[in-house]
């Protein structure tokens, strides 16, 4: 592989290239090295046999059902209402799943996605548990880190979903976690454009310097909780999707006719701060068009071409109509100004590793690293 271009080039498999990622790299056939990654995870985390990947996942299966009996629920899922999450809620109703559905509204959602949330937990007869955020608490965090310039906004909201269900799999006993997250959809994503969605370090850092209003009820993912999950529970998140065929257009077809679902447009669009993050503040501000990685993604896994994808990218981003009404709903919202946006969105960008970070126990204590070392040999 190839060190990073200092002119201008287009994976010749993807769409990925080097005013999307700076630090991306090619082969001598110009295939860059977002490829030679996804499929290196394919071939260690997906199954060629379908059947193969039924009975793995069977087992799985077994293992949470046997873990949950004599307790109200035997898993856990994060809802959003999106593509993913819908699958996920409908192959655990398929395996004979109990899960907890967990949804963060954090004031945010669209009218579609309450509405597909609705029809999934009705139809498939789950529990719903959904925390309605502090708005004053979360709208201020939303500002702290739109101030702290950092690429990552949206660590706020993935960082409360992760800490609300950590708090339910404490409350009842809730080992196991079904995840969304999958290889053939969603792999390809420059480290550059994200943080650690995780890190209780960082967002309070953020928040202390930018923030003004304490976060009293924001639901922390914190060391403690990290510890129970980790060493009381033994907790397991299962990437539930990675065991099954993916094609996303057929699971689209099918959470339309079996759940009631309704498309909202764009990937993780069911947020409408979401929508105006993607789609304005990440290609204007940081130069950055999540189009690229998504679409590549589907390239990799053979489930569109280059030339479809190069012509989505072709498509407006943000139609005229709809940006004008959100850039107004978003600033009101907000509670800014035009001006105070736009002197927001001046300002050059910082790195999270700007702000404090979380680091692993043994890095803060090196003295308990033989005990960490004795742990993983024990595993």
């Amino acid at each position: 592989m190839k060190t990073k271009q200092n002119t201008y080039q287009q994976c010749t498999l993807s769409v990925m290239d080097t005013i999307a990622d700076p630090d991306i790299s090619f082969d001598e056939k110009g295939i860059c090295n977002y490829y030679y990654e996804y499929k290196k995870a394919a071939e260690q985390k997906l199954y060629n046999d379908p059947e193969e990947g039924r009975k793995a996942l069977e087992k799985i299966v077994e293992k949470i059902k046997e873990a949950g009996k004599g307790k109200p629920y035997d898993c856990i899922m994060g809802l959003s209402g999106g593509v993913d999450s819908s699958y996920v809620a409908l192959l655990a109703h398929e395996y004979g799943l109990r899960p907890l559905a967990v949804h963060f509204d954090n004031g945010w959602n669209s009218e579609l996605a309450v509405k597909n949330i609705e029809n999934i937990v009705n139809k498939l007869g789950f529990d719903l548990h959904t925390l309605v955020v502090d708005w004053k608490e979360f709208v201020d965090l939303q500002m702290a880190y739109l101030k702290a310039s950092v690429v990552d906004i949206e660590v706020p909201t993935d960082h409360a979903i992760t800490g609300t269900i950590a708090r339910l799999c404490k409350k009842f006993n809730i080992k196991y976690s079904l995840s969304g997250t999958n290889i053939v959809t969603e792999y390809t994503m420059p480290p550059s454009w994200i943080f650690n969605k995780s890190d209780h370090i960082n967002l309070v850092a953020i928040h202390k310097k930018f923030g003004k209003i304490p976060l009293k009820t924001y639901p922390l993912f914190s060391s403690y909780l990290k510890r129970y999950l980790k060493f009381k529970l033994g907790a397991e998140s299962i990437q539930i999707i990675n065991y099954v065929p993916y094609n996303k257009e057929k699971v689209k077809e099918r959470i339309t006719k079996e759940l009631g679902w309704k498309d909202y447009g764009g990937k993780h669009f069911e947020s409408l701060f979401t929508k105006f993050y993607q789609a304005y503040i990440l290609p204007k501000k940081f130069g950055i068009d999540k189009r690229k990685a998504h679409l590549s993604t589907l390239i990799f896994s053979d489930q569109i071409t280059k030339e479809k994808a190069l012509g989505e990218l072709n498509k407006p981003f943000y139609p005229e109509a709809d940006f004008v009404h959100d850039y107004d709903f978003v600033l009101k919202k907000l509670n800014l100004k035009d001006s105070e946006f736009r002197e927001i969105m001046a300002l050059p960008r910082r790195s999270h590793f700007d702000f404090p970070v979380e680091l692993s126990i043994y890095k803060r204590y090196p003295v308990l690293r033989p005990i960490g070392r004795l742990i993983n040999n024990l595993r």
